[in-house]
């Protein structure tokens, strides 16, 4: 898993590009969805991150993609959530940040993403609080 890291985080940006599908849902919903959706995996990758268990991380992804085909993810982003800026950076975020909890050390795991996410998904839970 060490070795593989690095090319399972290039290669998420990639698949989250690679998404076809359109959003179809209000906008104003992304907020409390995407917190939803935080809220239900962050529970699960601490407990991941307690066991030591790195293969949470290879079905977090596959949950982060298909969230993020739901809401019509492209590589530039959906320009209808361009408004939710912190939401889509936590989503995208709470895999990679799980992980380099698991392994500091690893060269993909950048000084202040860790603290960039926490920001994210407060930020990301008053917007949804809002709606």
């Amino acid at each position: 898993m060490l070795r593989s890291l690095p090319r399972t985080l290039a290669v998420l940006p990639l698949v989250l590009a690679a998404s076809l599908a359109s959003a179809q849902q209000d906008p104003a919903a992304f907020p409390l969805d995407s917190v939803g959706y935080l809220n239900e995996e962050l529970p699960r990758m601490e407990a991941a991150i307690a066991a030591k268990d790195r293969s949470f991380f290879h079905g977090a992804m596959a949950r982060t993609v298909q969230f993020s085909e739901r809401w019509g993810f492209k590589a530039t982003a959906n320009p209808d959530l361009a408004a939710y800026p912190m939401c889509t950076a936590a989503v995208m975020d709470y895999a990679v940040v799980g992980m380099c909890r698991l392994m500091p050390s690893d060269d993909a795991c950048e000084p202040g993403l860790a603290s960039r996410f926490d920001a994210n998904v407060k930020r990301c839970r008053e917007v949804a609080a809002k709606k």
